[in-house]
Protein backbone atom coordinates (compact mmCIF):
# COMPACT_ATOMS: atom_id res chain seq x y z
CA UNK A 1 0.00 0.00 0.00
CA UNK A 2 1.54 3.35 -1.07
CA UNK A 3 1.28 6.27 1.27
CA UNK A 4 1.40 9.63 -0.10
CA UNK A 5 3.36 12.25 2.15
CA UNK A 6 4.02 15.59 1.29
CA UNK A 7 7.75 16.64 1.51
CA UNK A 8 8.47 18.28 4.90
CA UNK A 9 10.27 21.78 5.18
CA UNK A 10 13.86 22.09 4.30
CA UNK A 11 16.47 21.86 7.35
CA UNK A 12 17.81 24.88 8.37
CA UNK A 13 21.18 25.08 7.60
CA UNK A 14 23.58 24.59 9.73
CA UNK A 15 25.00 27.74 11.93
CA UNK A 16 28.34 28.80 11.28
CA UNK A 17 30.67 28.03 14.06
CA UNK A 18 31.18 30.04 17.16
CA UNK A 19 33.85 32.76 16.16
CA UNK A 20 37.64 31.49 17.79
CA UNK A 21 39.50 34.37 19.93
CA UNK A 22 42.92 32.80 20.14
CA UNK A 23 44.27 29.36 20.88
CA UNK A 24 44.25 27.81 24.47
CA UNK A 25 47.64 28.35 26.46
CA UNK A 26 47.36 25.50 27.85
CA UNK A 27 46.33 22.38 24.47
CA UNK A 28 46.46 24.75 21.93
CA UNK A 29 43.00 24.25 21.24
CA UNK A 30 40.78 26.81 19.50
CA UNK A 31 38.97 28.58 22.40
CA UNK A 32 35.40 29.59 21.56
CA UNK A 33 34.13 31.23 25.11
CA UNK A 34 35.61 31.53 28.83
CA UNK A 35 36.48 27.68 28.81
CA UNK A 36 38.46 25.51 26.63
CA UNK A 37 36.07 22.27 25.40
CA UNK A 38 39.37 20.41 25.02
CA UNK A 39 40.92 20.33 28.29
CA UNK A 40 38.54 22.63 30.63
CA UNK A 41 41.20 25.72 30.97
CA UNK A 42 39.45 28.95 32.28
CA UNK A 43 40.56 31.71 29.95
CA UNK A 44 41.36 33.65 32.79
CA UNK A 45 43.62 32.97 35.42
CA UNK A 46 45.57 35.16 38.45
CA UNK A 47 47.27 37.49 36.41
CA UNK A 48 45.20 40.53 36.05
CA UNK A 49 43.95 43.38 37.62
CA UNK A 50 43.35 43.04 41.71
CA UNK A 51 39.95 44.31 41.29
CA UNK A 52 38.55 41.38 39.44
CA UNK A 53 40.23 38.67 41.46
CA UNK A 54 39.02 40.11 44.52
CA UNK A 55 35.46 40.55 42.85
CA UNK A 56 35.86 37.12 41.68
CA UNK A 57 36.65 35.64 45.35
CA UNK A 58 33.43 37.62 46.79
CA UNK A 59 31.10 36.25 44.26
CA UNK A 60 32.39 32.81 44.91
CA UNK A 61 32.20 32.99 49.01
CA UNK A 62 29.19 34.96 48.88
CA UNK A 63 27.18 34.97 45.71
CA UNK A 64 25.51 37.76 46.85
CA UNK A 65 23.54 39.77 44.08
CA UNK A 66 19.74 40.32 43.60
CA UNK A 67 18.39 37.29 45.17
CA UNK A 68 19.61 38.49 48.64
CA UNK A 69 16.24 41.09 48.50
CA UNK A 70 14.26 37.87 48.03
CA UNK A 71 15.95 36.13 50.38
CA UNK A 72 16.50 38.73 53.62
CA UNK A 73 12.62 39.55 53.98
CA UNK A 74 11.37 35.97 54.05
CA UNK A 75 14.43 35.22 56.51
CA UNK A 76 13.46 37.51 59.28
CA UNK A 77 9.51 37.67 58.68
CA UNK A 78 8.19 34.42 57.50
CA UNK A 79 9.37 31.66 59.99
CA UNK A 80 10.17 28.18 58.07
CA UNK A 81 9.31 29.84 54.71
CA UNK A 82 12.96 29.98 53.01
CA UNK A 83 13.69 26.01 54.34
CA UNK A 84 10.17 24.82 52.68
CA UNK A 85 11.05 26.57 49.62
CA UNK A 86 14.10 24.58 49.26
CA UNK A 87 12.49 21.28 49.90
CA UNK A 88 10.46 21.94 47.34
CA UNK A 89 12.98 22.77 44.41
CA UNK A 90 12.59 26.08 44.29
CA UNK A 91 16.07 27.28 45.21
CA UNK A 92 17.38 29.34 42.20
CA UNK A 93 15.69 32.64 42.81
CA UNK A 94 17.11 32.53 46.56
CA UNK A 95 20.64 32.71 48.15
CA UNK A 96 21.41 29.25 49.11
CA UNK A 97 21.70 28.14 52.74
CA UNK A 98 25.25 27.80 53.33
CA UNK A 99 25.99 31.08 51.72
CA UNK A 100 22.86 33.29 53.24
CA UNK A 101 24.24 31.53 56.25
CA UNK A 102 28.06 32.20 56.47
CA UNK A 103 27.14 36.09 54.65
CA UNK A 104 25.07 36.78 57.74
CA UNK A 105 27.66 35.84 60.32
CA UNK A 106 30.57 37.53 59.14
CA UNK A 107 28.25 40.59 58.73
CA UNK A 108 27.44 40.19 62.42
CA UNK A 109 30.56 39.38 63.95
CA UNK A 110 32.10 42.72 62.19
CA UNK A 111 29.11 44.61 63.29
CA UNK A 112 29.20 43.76 66.92
CA UNK A 113 33.05 44.01 66.92
CA UNK A 114 33.22 47.83 65.57
CA UNK A 115 29.99 48.52 67.71
CA UNK A 116 32.47 47.17 70.63
CA UNK A 117 35.47 49.19 69.87
CA UNK A 118 33.67 52.30 68.69
CA UNK A 119 30.34 52.29 69.35
CA UNK A 120 29.63 54.81 72.29
CA UNK A 121 32.26 55.22 74.84
CA UNK A 122 33.57 52.20 76.18
CA UNK A 123 35.41 52.86 79.91
CA UNK A 124 38.39 50.44 80.64
CA UNK A 125 39.12 51.43 83.95
CA UNK A 126 41.89 48.68 84.03
CA UNK A 127 44.39 50.25 84.02
CA UNK A 128 42.87 52.65 86.63
CA UNK A 129 42.42 50.03 89.18
CA UNK A 130 46.51 48.80 88.39
CA UNK A 131 47.78 52.47 89.12
CA UNK A 132 45.65 52.85 92.21
CA UNK A 133 45.98 49.38 93.24
CA UNK A 134 50.17 49.40 92.40
CA UNK A 135 50.21 52.78 94.73
CA UNK A 136 53.22 51.28 97.55
CA UNK A 137 52.68 55.09 99.82
CA UNK A 138 49.96 57.09 100.53
CA UNK A 139 51.26 60.03 98.40
CA UNK A 140 51.55 57.94 95.09
CA UNK A 141 48.07 56.81 96.10
CA UNK A 142 46.61 60.54 96.49
CA UNK A 143 48.61 61.55 92.97
CA UNK A 144 47.03 58.58 91.00
CA UNK A 145 43.76 59.21 92.10
CA UNK A 146 44.08 63.05 91.71
CA UNK A 147 44.84 62.06 88.54
CA UNK A 148 42.50 59.47 86.88
CA UNK A 149 39.40 61.80 88.43
CA UNK A 150 41.05 64.47 86.71
CA UNK A 151 40.89 62.27 83.23
CA UNK A 152 37.36 60.80 83.96
CA UNK A 153 36.14 64.68 84.45
CA UNK A 154 37.61 65.98 80.90
CA UNK A 155 35.77 62.67 79.03
CA UNK A 156 32.65 63.50 81.29
CA UNK A 157 32.51 67.45 80.18
CA UNK A 158 33.69 66.63 76.60
CA UNK A 159 31.02 68.04 73.31
CA UNK A 160 28.63 65.55 72.48
CA UNK A 161 28.80 62.74 75.04
CA UNK A 162 25.44 61.14 75.69
CA UNK A 163 23.69 61.30 78.98
CA UNK A 164 24.54 57.29 79.23
CA UNK A 165 28.05 57.76 78.91
CA UNK A 166 28.20 60.53 81.28
CA UNK A 167 26.44 58.28 84.18
CA UNK A 168 29.00 55.73 83.37
CA UNK A 169 31.53 58.17 84.00
CA UNK A 170 29.55 59.32 87.30
CA UNK A 171 29.98 55.33 88.33
CA UNK A 172 33.10 55.16 87.71
CA UNK A 173 34.41 57.91 89.41
CA UNK A 174 32.22 56.40 92.67
CA UNK A 175 34.14 52.73 92.32
CA UNK A 176 37.64 54.67 91.75
CA UNK A 177 36.87 56.13 95.13
CA UNK A 178 36.06 53.14 96.57
CA UNK A 179 39.12 51.80 95.45
CA UNK A 180 41.38 54.42 96.75
CA UNK A 181 39.41 54.23 100.07
CA UNK A 182 40.00 50.54 100.28
CA UNK A 183 43.69 50.91 99.18
CA UNK A 184 44.53 53.86 101.71
CA UNK A 185 42.91 51.49 104.79
CA UNK A 186 45.78 48.36 103.47
CA UNK A 187 48.43 50.93 102.84
CA UNK A 188 47.54 52.44 106.80
CA UNK A 189 47.45 49.32 108.22
CA UNK A 190 50.58 47.65 106.63
CA UNK A 191 52.43 50.65 107.83
CA UNK A 192 51.12 50.48 111.08
CA UNK A 193 52.03 45.95 110.88
CA UNK A 194 55.90 47.00 109.74
CA UNK A 195 55.97 49.14 112.91
CA UNK A 196 55.35 46.58 115.28
CA UNK A 197 57.25 44.18 113.39
CA UNK A 198 54.36 42.25 112.22
CA UNK A 199 53.44 40.41 108.80
CA UNK A 200 51.79 42.60 106.37
CA UNK A 201 47.78 42.17 106.00
CA UNK A 202 46.76 39.96 103.13
CA UNK A 203 46.13 43.08 99.90
CA UNK A 204 42.44 43.26 98.56
CA UNK A 205 43.71 42.93 95.00
CA UNK A 206 44.99 39.28 95.85
CA UNK A 207 41.46 38.06 96.26
CA UNK A 208 41.16 37.01 92.49
CA UNK A 209 44.76 34.51 92.66
CA UNK A 210 42.51 32.07 94.39
CA UNK A 211 40.73 31.69 91.07
CA UNK A 212 43.70 29.54 89.89
CA UNK A 213 44.60 27.19 92.92
CA UNK A 214 45.42 23.11 93.38
CA UNK A 215 45.19 20.98 96.24
CA UNK A 216 44.70 24.53 98.18
CA UNK A 217 47.61 25.86 96.72
CA UNK A 218 48.22 28.70 94.54
CA UNK A 219 49.58 27.63 91.37
CA UNK A 220 52.83 29.22 90.82
CA UNK A 221 54.03 29.10 86.81
CA UNK A 222 57.55 29.68 87.71
CA UNK A 223 57.71 26.47 90.18
CA UNK A 224 54.76 24.39 88.56
CA UNK A 225 55.01 24.99 84.70
CA UNK A 226 52.98 23.07 82.54
CA UNK A 227 54.35 19.56 81.84
CA UNK A 228 52.64 17.76 79.65
CA UNK A 229 54.98 14.54 78.82
CA UNK A 230 54.00 14.33 74.98
CA UNK A 231 54.42 18.21 74.40
CA UNK A 232 57.64 19.65 72.77
CA UNK A 233 59.17 21.82 75.49
CA UNK A 234 58.24 24.67 73.89
CA UNK A 235 54.26 23.42 73.42
CA UNK A 236 54.49 23.54 77.24
CA UNK A 237 55.99 26.65 77.57
CA UNK A 238 53.67 28.31 75.14
CA UNK A 239 50.84 26.95 77.75
CA UNK A 240 52.45 27.96 80.85
CA UNK A 241 52.15 31.56 79.11
CA UNK A 242 49.08 31.12 77.89
CA UNK A 243 47.86 30.27 81.50
CA UNK A 244 49.45 32.78 83.26
CA UNK A 245 48.05 35.73 80.11
CA UNK A 246 44.41 34.27 81.55
CA UNK A 247 45.15 34.08 84.83
CA UNK A 248 45.67 37.88 84.65
CA UNK A 249 42.67 38.63 82.23
CA UNK A 250 40.61 36.94 85.03
CA UNK A 251 41.57 39.28 87.61
CA UNK A 252 40.93 41.92 85.62
CA UNK A 253 38.06 41.00 84.36
CA UNK A 254 36.71 40.55 88.26
CA UNK A 255 37.60 43.70 88.91
CA UNK A 256 35.72 45.14 85.87
CA UNK A 257 32.97 42.81 84.65
CA UNK A 258 32.71 45.10 81.25
CA UNK A 259 36.03 43.07 80.27
CA UNK A 260 34.49 39.30 80.49
CA UNK A 261 31.19 40.55 78.88
CA UNK A 262 32.57 42.16 75.93
CA UNK A 263 34.79 38.72 75.27
CA UNK A 264 31.19 36.23 75.51
CA UNK A 265 29.90 38.77 72.87
CA UNK A 266 32.90 38.75 70.79
CA UNK A 267 32.89 34.84 70.58
CA UNK A 268 29.69 34.34 70.49
CA UNK A 269 29.30 34.54 66.54
CA UNK A 270 31.83 32.17 66.03
CA UNK A 271 30.72 29.85 68.40
CA UNK A 272 27.28 30.02 66.86
CA UNK A 273 29.38 29.18 63.78
CA UNK A 274 31.39 25.81 65.16
CA UNK A 275 27.84 24.73 66.74
CA UNK A 276 25.37 25.22 64.12
CA UNK A 277 26.21 21.56 62.94
CA UNK A 278 25.86 19.72 66.34
CA UNK A 279 22.35 21.74 66.14
CA UNK A 280 21.45 19.46 62.84
CA UNK A 281 22.36 16.72 64.89
CA UNK A 282 19.74 17.70 67.52
CA UNK A 283 17.10 18.26 65.13
CA UNK A 284 18.26 14.25 63.41
CA UNK A 285 17.39 13.12 67.09
CA UNK A 286 14.17 14.79 67.90
CA UNK A 287 13.00 14.40 64.67
CA UNK A 288 13.68 10.77 63.95
CA UNK A 289 10.48 9.20 63.21
CA UNK A 290 9.99 11.76 60.35
CA UNK A 291 12.79 9.80 58.19
CA UNK A 292 14.32 12.76 56.89
CA UNK A 293 18.54 13.27 55.57
CA UNK A 294 20.74 14.85 58.04
CA UNK A 295 21.27 17.16 55.14
CA UNK A 296 17.63 18.64 55.49
CA UNK A 297 18.06 18.75 59.08
CA UNK A 298 21.48 20.80 58.24
CA UNK A 299 19.22 23.22 55.73
CA UNK A 300 16.97 24.35 58.73
CA UNK A 301 19.91 24.54 61.14
CA UNK A 302 21.65 27.09 58.64
CA UNK A 303 18.25 29.33 58.09
CA UNK A 304 17.93 29.21 61.64
CA UNK A 305 20.79 30.31 62.65
CA UNK A 306 21.15 32.76 59.50
CA UNK A 307 18.29 34.16 61.15
CA UNK A 308 19.82 34.46 64.48
CA UNK A 309 22.94 35.84 63.22
CA UNK A 310 20.44 38.34 61.30
CA UNK A 311 18.75 39.25 64.50
CA UNK A 312 21.92 39.64 66.08
CA UNK A 313 23.13 42.01 63.58
CA UNK A 314 19.96 43.97 64.19
CA UNK A 315 19.83 44.26 67.87
CA UNK A 316 23.54 45.68 67.41
CA UNK A 317 22.52 48.76 64.46
CA UNK A 318 18.92 49.56 67.22
CA UNK A 319 21.97 49.76 70.01
CA UNK A 320 23.85 52.22 67.67
CA UNK A 321 21.14 53.89 66.85
CA UNK A 322 20.02 54.49 70.16
CA UNK A 323 23.04 56.11 71.49
CA UNK A 324 22.74 58.32 68.55
CA UNK A 325 19.59 59.02 69.58
CA UNK A 326 20.44 59.55 73.18
CA UNK A 327 22.10 62.48 72.41
CA UNK A 328 20.03 64.21 68.96
CA UNK A 329 16.92 62.74 69.33
CA UNK A 330 15.73 61.75 73.25
CA UNK A 331 12.13 61.36 72.16
CA UNK A 332 13.35 58.31 70.43
CA UNK A 333 15.39 56.53 72.48
CA UNK A 334 12.36 54.83 74.92
CA UNK A 335 10.74 53.55 71.14
CA UNK A 336 14.10 51.62 70.27
CA UNK A 337 14.34 50.05 73.26
CA UNK A 338 10.95 48.95 72.62
CA UNK A 339 12.11 47.59 69.03
CA UNK A 340 15.29 46.00 70.58
CA UNK A 341 12.94 44.18 73.27
CA UNK A 342 10.40 43.10 70.96
CA UNK A 343 13.66 41.70 68.61
CA UNK A 344 14.78 39.64 71.33
CA UNK A 345 11.59 38.45 72.04
CA UNK A 346 10.50 37.23 68.15
CA UNK A 347 14.12 34.95 68.35
CA UNK A 348 13.00 32.15 70.34
CA UNK A 349 9.11 32.57 68.85
CA UNK A 350 10.07 32.82 65.49
CA UNK A 351 12.39 29.39 66.02
CA UNK A 352 9.27 27.48 67.89
CA UNK A 353 6.84 28.69 64.46
CA UNK A 354 9.93 27.42 61.94
CA UNK A 355 10.16 23.84 63.71
CA UNK A 356 6.64 24.15 63.48
CA UNK A 357 6.02 24.51 59.82
CA UNK A 358 8.89 22.61 58.73
CA UNK A 359 8.36 19.49 60.29
CA UNK A 360 4.18 19.95 60.57
CA UNK A 361 3.51 18.75 63.60
CA UNK A 362 0.80 19.42 66.48
CA UNK A 363 1.85 22.16 69.08
CA UNK A 364 2.10 19.89 71.72
CA UNK A 365 4.96 17.50 70.00
CA UNK A 366 6.56 21.22 68.84
CA UNK A 367 6.69 22.50 72.09
CA UNK A 368 8.06 19.07 73.71
CA UNK A 369 10.62 19.02 71.11
CA UNK A 370 11.23 22.41 71.04
CA UNK A 371 11.69 22.57 74.94
CA UNK A 372 14.49 19.63 74.38
CA UNK A 373 16.38 20.97 71.68
CA UNK A 374 16.42 24.42 72.95
CA UNK A 375 17.47 22.67 76.64
CA UNK A 376 20.35 20.62 74.78
CA UNK A 377 21.25 23.48 72.61
CA UNK A 378 22.01 26.33 75.30
CA UNK A 379 23.59 23.35 77.67
CA UNK A 380 26.17 23.02 74.51
CA UNK A 381 26.12 26.75 73.96
CA UNK A 382 27.12 27.39 77.67
CA UNK A 383 29.90 25.40 77.39
CA UNK A 384 30.93 26.82 73.95
CA UNK A 385 31.03 29.91 75.29
CA UNK A 386 33.07 29.45 77.80
CA UNK A 387 36.05 27.32 76.36
CA UNK A 388 36.19 30.60 73.56
CA UNK A 389 35.96 32.86 76.35
CA UNK A 390 38.73 31.23 77.94
CA UNK A 391 40.87 30.57 74.73
CA UNK A 392 40.14 34.48 74.55
CA UNK A 393 41.52 35.27 77.56
CA UNK A 394 44.38 33.45 77.19
CA UNK A 395 45.58 34.93 73.80
CA UNK A 396 44.30 38.42 73.92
Amino acid sequence: MNVHTEPGPLPDAVPPPPHTTHPCANCGAPMYGPFCYACGQPEKGMIRHLASVMADMADTVFNVDSRIFRSIPPLYFRPGFLTNEYFAGRRTRYVTPFRLFFFLCVISFFAIQVNMDLGGIHLDLGDSDSRIAGAQTTAELDANRKAELASLDAAAHAPGVPPRAREKMEAARAKLDAKATERRAWLEARDAARAKGQPPPKSPEDDGDGMLMFDGVMWDPAAHPFQVTWLPAFANAKLTEMAVHAKENLVRARRDQSHLIAGIFSVLPQTLFVLMPLFAVLLKIAYIFKRRLYMEHLMVALHSHAFIFMSLLLVTLVHVARGWTDVHAGWASPLLGLLSAAMWAWLPIYLFLMARRVYRQGWLMTTIKFCFIGTCYMVMLAFGLAGATLVSLAVA
